[in-house]
Formats: structure tokens, C-alpha cells, sequence
């Protein structure tokens, strides 16, 4: 059952690279230079993705795909920290593993490094408001109504690449992942830190305040 489990985190955040680093690269190349084209089509398929996979893997491993939402389940005592950190290493490689295949699909070097800026704290505050935000909406359905998170999340990440500054990364792997594609989704490996950083501080920060809002201890 725990192998299952691992492998679905695995699975699923490749799938999820897949999705936003081929859309991206699909966008740029058929949009013409309109980056707002391309943007539409990066977002549509990622939230598309993300309620399949979720929907389909959520069953066997909870669809986390994101160490920061790990974390936060780990602050709830609803997984184990031995457990906790298989996912991570899981979504981590998933992730890369899943640029790695789109880097195969478009024909373009398997290895790169982007050289795409993303600082600052403008990109900072965007990212803590995309983090909590999805928190917000994983613990409200969760609350509220179960079967209604991966419709919530998928419409949330679809939203937040555009109501964002850093077109919401607002997941760890992702942004390490994004590191390793110089491609439209890229992230210069310098700045991938900070945004794993205020990542994880606002997951920190904002589990109490969901738990009190929600009702949960």
C-alpha cells in the first residue's frame, strides 16, 4: 500500500510537470509571440490536469503532488513523518522525471537550466498569496465538501495564473522542477529558494489559521 502510495505521488507531479511545462512550451510556439495567449493556454491545461489527477490518484495517495501541502497535512498529524518525507522525495523526482519527458516530447535537450528571472517581492507576495490561497481551498472543501476539492483546486491554479504576479508556483517540486526548463514555465535556478521558502513559511503560517476558520484544533 505504501509503495502504491509513493508511486502515485510520483506519477502524479510528473504528470503535472507534464502538463505546465508542455503547455507552455505548445502556448509560446502557436501563440505568435502573444504571451497572454500562451498564458491562457498554460493555465487551462494545468487546471485540466490537475482534476484528473487529483480525482483519479486522490483515492490511493490523498494527491498531494506538493511537499508544501505535505507539510501541511504533517501539521494536521493526518500523515506520518516517515511518510511525509517519501512524498517529497516522490514529488521532487516526479517532478523533474516529468520535465525530463516534455523536454523529450518537443525535441529539446533533456538537460537544460532557465535563465527566466523570477524575484523580488512582488514574485514573493504572489507567492505566498497563491500558497495560502490553495491552502484555503484544499482545507475549505475538505470541510466542506469532500468531493468538491479537485474541481476547487483545478479552478483556484487556473484563477491564480493570472490574479498572480508569479503565475502561481505555489508548490515546492514545481518550482524546482521549473528550474530545470528553459522554456515559457522556467524559473532561474538562483531564484527557485525563495519561492520554496515563502512556500513553505506561509504552509506554516497559514494551517493554524485555517484549522481556527474551519474548526479544527
Amino acid at each position: 500500500m505504501i509503495a502504491r502510495q509513493i508511486a502515485a505521488e510520483a506519477l502524479g507531479t510528473a504528470l503535472l510537470l507534464i502538463s505546465v511545462v508542455g503547455s507552455g512550451i505548445m502556448g509560446e510556439s502557436l501563440a505568435g509571440g502573444n504571451t497572454a495567449i500562451a498564458l491562457l493556454a498554460n493555465a487551462i491545461a494545468t487546471g485540466c490536469m490537475l482534476y484528473a489527477i487529483i480525482t483519479v490518484l486522490g483515492p490511493i495517495s490523498g494527491a498531494h503532488f506538493n511537499p508544501a501541502v505535505t507539510l501541511a497535512f504533517l501539521m494536521r498529524w493526518e500523515i506520518t513523518p516517515k511518510l511525509a518525507l517519501a512524498y517529497v522525495v516522490a514529488q521532487v523526482a516526479g517532478g523533474i522525471l516529468g520535465v525530463w519527458i516534455t523536454h523529450l516530447m518537443f525535441d529539446l535537450p533533456i538537460l537544460q537550466l532557465s535563465t527566466t528571472a523570477r524575484a523580488g517581492i512582488g514574485q514573493w507576495s504572489a507567492e505566498a498569496v497563491a500558497m495560502f490561497g490553495l491552502l484555503f481551498v484544499i482545507f475549505g472543501g475538505l470541510a466542506a465538501r469532500a468531493d468538491s476539492v479537485p474541481t476547487l483546486v483545478a479552478l483556484y491554479i487556473t484563477g491564480a495564473y493570472w490574479f498572480t504576479a508569479s503565475t502561481s508556483f505555489a508548490n515546492p517540486a514545481v518550482s524546482v522542477a521549473r528550474s530545470l526548463t528553459d522554456t515559457f514555465a522556467g524559473i532561474l535556478p538562483s531564484h527557485a529558494p525563495g519561492f520554496v521558502a515563502v512556500q513553505l513559511l506561509t504552509t506554516l503560517i497559514a494551517i493554524p489559521l485555517l484549522g481556527w476558520l474551519f474548526g479544527r484544533k
